[in-house]
C-alpha cells in the first residue's frame, strides 16, 4: 500500500489555521468522496496529548520553564506520531494536522529563544525526523493574529470555562520572535512550506490552500 500524505497547517494563534483546516478537510471529501482525511491537532489528539494540552495552555502554569515546555510539546508529539500519524500514513491516508514541529521551533525556539537546533535534535530523536509532505503556513499581520486569538480565547472561556490563554498573555516581543522564526523556516524549506502571507479573507486563503494541496496530490498521483 502506498504511503499516505502528511499535511500540516501552521501559524500564530489567530491566523485562521483551524478554520482553514476544517475547510480543507471538507474540500478533500468533496473532491474525492473516497478520501477520508484524518484530522488531528497538537498539542492534543490523543488521550495523553489532551492532558498535556490542558497543562501547557493553562494560564495558571505561568512558571513552566522553557525547556519543560518544549519537553512537554515533544512528549505530546511523540505519542501522536506513534498513535495517530504513523499508523494513518501506513494505511495510505491523508493526515491533516493543526501544528507540528514547526510550531515548537517557532514558539520555543524563537519565542522562548531556545534556538532551532535543540528543537530539531529532539525531533530527530523522538519523532524519527518525520517531515510533513506539505506545510501551509498562514502569516497574517502580527496585530491581526493577536487580536483574533485574544477574542477567541475570551469567547471559549465564557462558553465552556476552558483556559487556553497562556501563550496569548505573552508580550508582543515574544510574538514578533515567533513570527520571524516562522518566516525563517519558510525561507529555509521552500519545497515543503507554502507561505500564505498578508491579511487575506477566508476565501482567498482557502483558494491558495486548495491550489497547493491539489498540486501535492497531482505530484503523488493520489486519487484518495
Amino acid at each position: 500500500m502506498p504511503r499516505g500524505l502528511f499535511i500540516t497547517l501552521e501559524g500564530l494563534d489567530g491566523s485562521g489555521k483551524t478554520t482553514q483546516l476544517r475547510r480543507l478537510a471538507a474540500w478533500l471529501k468533496k473532491r474525492s468522496p473516497a478520501a477520508d482525511p484524518v484530522v488531528t491537532r497538537q498539542p492534543g489528539g490523543t488521550e495523553a496529548g489532551d492532558r498535556i494540552r490542558a497543562l501547557v495552555l493553562d494560564s495558571s502554569q505561568a512558571g513552566l520553564a522553557p525547556m519543560t515546555e518544549m519537553a512537554l510539546m515533544f512528549a505530546d508529539r511523540a505519542q501522536a506520531v506513534a498513535e495517530v500519524i504513523q499508523p494513518a500514513l501506513d494505511q495510505g491516508k491523508i493526515i491533516l494536522c493543526d501544528r507540528f514541529t514547526d510550531s515548537t521551533e517557532a514558539y520555543q525556539g524563537g519565542g522562548r529563544e531556545l534556538g532551532s537546533e535543540p528543537v530539531l535534535a529532539l525531533h530527530r530523536l523522538l519523532c524519527g525526523d518525520l517531515k510533513p509532505d506539505l506545510t501551509l503556513l498562514l502569516l497574517p499581520s502580527l496585530e491581526v493574529s493577536l487580536e483574533r486569538a485574544r477574542r477567541r480565547n475570551q469567547r471559549t472561556a465564557e462558553q465552556d470555562g476552558a483556559d487556553e490563554s497562556r501563550f496569548e498573555a505573552e508580550q508582543d516581543a515574544f510574538y514578533r520572535r515567533v513570527w520571524q522564526k516562522y518566516r525563517e523556516i519558510a525561507l529555509r524549506e521552500p519545497a515543503r512550506v507554502v507561505l500564505i502571507e498578508g491579511d487575506l479573507d477566508l476565501d482567498e486563503v482557502h483558494e491558495k490552500i486548495a491550489a497547493a494541496v491539489a498540486a501535492l496530490l497531482k505530484r503523488h498521483g493520489y486519487n484518495g
